[in-house]
């Protein structure tokens, strides 16, 4: 049973919720000016996870003869027989119960914008196949997570958070560019959409590191929009820092560094931002 459970949690690289998730603490922490009520807590977690499984869930059965054609992905759990299919649907349908329970349990606006939601992260799977600005999908797939736990504490949608989700779009894209570099060739070849394969590597990495240049530039609006202080400033200061020397670590005739550049390094720009506004609203 723990292997299966690894081999599950491997396959939907639940590793990953990293990304978004502490960008839906900020927007809650931001939002109750402190801790919520555990209650909604508990509930924004379990949207969390739930949203997140059924999309990546999802996007193994849509991608399934796709990664098994792709030397980079043959090794999931779908292509090498880990996971049926039918157990990969089950895992998305119970999902996806979860995300909407858990909305149901928040508010009645969470509820009413939750098929929205999965709607947005579902349909991810197939933007691959028609167009180049799947990478700005799959950041929008993101960046529904601010907006969400804003709506779970307040109950109502705001200015502040609906930038701080443009800010986690871009950034998300930015960095869904760079790890698309590993399969210009096989995009290519399958017919796949990406902005690698359309207008190669060096003008891709320029559309990747203006992404991340307005993400900076919507964080520090967001600030100003939510009244945060000196301490969180001097987050967005340190997270330009790590953007700059994850770009740094990229060109287009080199991407060895780029799992890197994806997962160490956006891991601290998330945690690390979460931090300096955890400071920044209860201390300052």
């Amino acid at each position: 049973m723990l292997r299966k459970i690894g081999i599950i949690l491997e396959m939907i690289k639940f590793e990953h919720t990293i990304f978004a998730l502490p960008f839906a603490l900020i927007a809650m922490v931001v939002a109750a000016d402190g801790v919520p009520n555990w209650r909604i807590v508990g509930w924004v977690l379990a949207a969390m996870v739930g949203a997140r499984s059924a999309a990546m869930g999802f996007n193994r059965i849509a991608d399934a003869r796709i990664d098994a054609a792709n030397p980079r992905t043959a090794g999931r759990a779908i292509p090498k027989g880990q996971v049926s299919m039918a157990g990969a649907g089950a895992l998305v349908v119970v999902s996806a119960a979860l995300f909407v329970g858990a909305a149901y349990m928040l508010n009645p606006l969470a509820l009413a914008l939750s098929p929205v939601a999965l709607l947005a992260v579902l349909s991810y799977s197939y933007a691959k196949r028609f167009t180049s600005l799947s990478h700005l999908w799959l950041g929008l797939c993101l960046g529904i997570a601010p907006v969400g736990a804003w709506i779970a504490v307040k109950g109502r949608i705001d200015v502040a958070p609906a930038v701080l989700s443009a800010a986690v779009m871009l950034w998300t894209a930015g960095f869904d560019i760079m790890y698309s570099l590993q399969d210009l060739e096989f995009d290519r070849k399958m017919g796949l959409f990406s902005l690698p394969a359309r207008f190669g590597p060096g003008r891709a990495l320029l559309v990747s590191r203006l992404f991340h240049a307005c993400m900076v530039g919507l964080l520090v609006c967001f600030g100003l929009l939510a009244g945060l202080h000196t301490v969180y400033f001097a987050g967005v200061a340190v997270v330009a820092t790590f953007l700059i020397y994850e770009q740094s670590l990229v060109s287009p005739k080199d991407i060895s560094k780029v799992n890197t550049a994806f997962f160490t390094l956006n891991g601290f720009v998330s945690i690390g931002l979460l931090a300096f506004v955890v400071v920044d609203v209860f201390v300052c």
